[in-house]
């Protein structure tokens, strides 16, 4: 058991969410475990600092700092990690929330220095996802390793990914401060996904258990939904500045090497198309002879776009809810046994980790 009566600090980085930033806020200071929420407003153009004042409860727990201009999760996380204290930290986005009693499994053990649960990802449309309540499962745990980790964030065609990218882990802080870890602040895509390479690298214990207590929302306009071409293009030189810095074995060189090529190949061909949209065919027709090493990436990734309607999609965690909604949407069940049905596939949202 983790020792101190509110032990986690919830980190949340926010830019333009005062739609949805209420309900994360309070589903963290209903925790009892909770002792901070530290918000940083991203340079929001909208209310978000003040909807996130008014969600204070009057405990003292809640902190909202306002960044005039953007500085990316990174840096608005990093900024949060320096004006708190509280020994656990946990990443909460501005648009996802808590199931109530999250973090008592998480906390039953002490072996770890990163803690993650299963994620139930839920349909923007779903009325009151934030009062549902999960079904409860035995807090199985394993450990992850660096390879298994980085493996699931590597899409394959027609294997399912464990999509261990989208674990929302609670942090030991003295962890990151032994091995001086933080976030890049130059990132803002993969940000987690590097933060806990490098950390898995130093050593990490990574623990996953078998539970569900982070609900996150499924919308179209999320801000983790938008990313630069550059965005890419940071996230595959972050991988090889792992494997360039980081001492690793055979096995972990090689799984990272195999991410940064994938990363790489998705930015070459998000290149490719900037290229044609800026300057037509013949100048995208340009940049790709200008650029012959990422002509195999770009080719394979336009057969795949154009060829995708045709491939049954393999099942995951993202599908079955999806397929789920439109079942429920048609009258046949009720909301209770949506939320039955969701939430009893969870384990098998990640066949690699549970």
């Amino acid at each position: 058991m983790v020792s101190g009566s509110q032990p986690i600090c919830v980190i949340i980085a926010a830019k333009n969410a005062s739609e949805t930033i209420d309900i994360a806020i309070r589903s963290a200071l209903v925790e009892p475990e909770v002792g901070e929420v530290v918000v940083i407003d991203d340079g929001s153009t909208d209310t978000t600092s003040d909807v996130a004042h008014a969600a204070d409860d009057g405990t003292g727990r809640l902190r909202v700092v306002r960044f005039e201009v953007n500085r990316g999760p990174s840096a608005a996380r990093n900024h949060a990690i320096s004006i708190s204290s509280a020994p656990l930290i946990s990443i909460l986005d501005a648009d996802d929330f808590f199931f109530r009693g999250r973090f008592a499994a998480m906390l039953a053990d002490d072996d770890w220095d990163l803690v993650a649960d299963n994620i139930a990802f839920i349909q923007q449309s779903v009325p009151g996802a934030s009062s549902m309540q999960p079904v409860r499962f035995e807090p199985q745990a394993r450990f992850l390793s660096l390879t298994e980790f980085v493996e699931g964030n590597i899409s394959r065609p027609g294997v399912e990914r464990g999509e261990t990218g989208f674990l929302k882990p609670v942090i030991r802080r003295a962890f990151l401060d032994k091995h001086a870890l933080r976030y890049d602040d130059g990132l803002r895509l993969g940000e987690d996904y590097e933060l806990y390479v490098r950390a898995l690298a130093a050593g990490a214990r990574y623990k996953v258990i078998r539970h569900c207590g982070y609900g996150a929302i499924v919308r179209g306009n999320s801000l983790s939904g938008r990313h630069r071409t550059e965005d890419l293009r940071r996230l595959y030189e972050a991988d090889k500045a792992i494997l360039a810095g980081c001492r690793l074995s055979a096995e972990e060189t090689a799984i990272l090497r195999e991410h940064e090529k994938h990363i790489r190949a998705k930015f070459e061909l998000r290149h490719f198309l900037d290229a044609k949209k800026q300057k037509g065919m013949g100048g995208a027709l340009s940049h790709a002879l200008a650029r012959l090493p990422a002509l195999p990436a770009i080719t394979r990734g336009i057969w795949s776009d154009k060829t995708a309607r045709f491939r049954k999609s393999p099942p995951c965690g993202m599908c079955v809810i999806c397929w789920t909604v439109r079942r429920f949407r048609r009258g046949k069940d009720d909301l209770r046994q949506f939320l039955a049905v969701i939430l009893g596939l969870v384990p098998r949202i990640y066949p690699r980790i549970v």
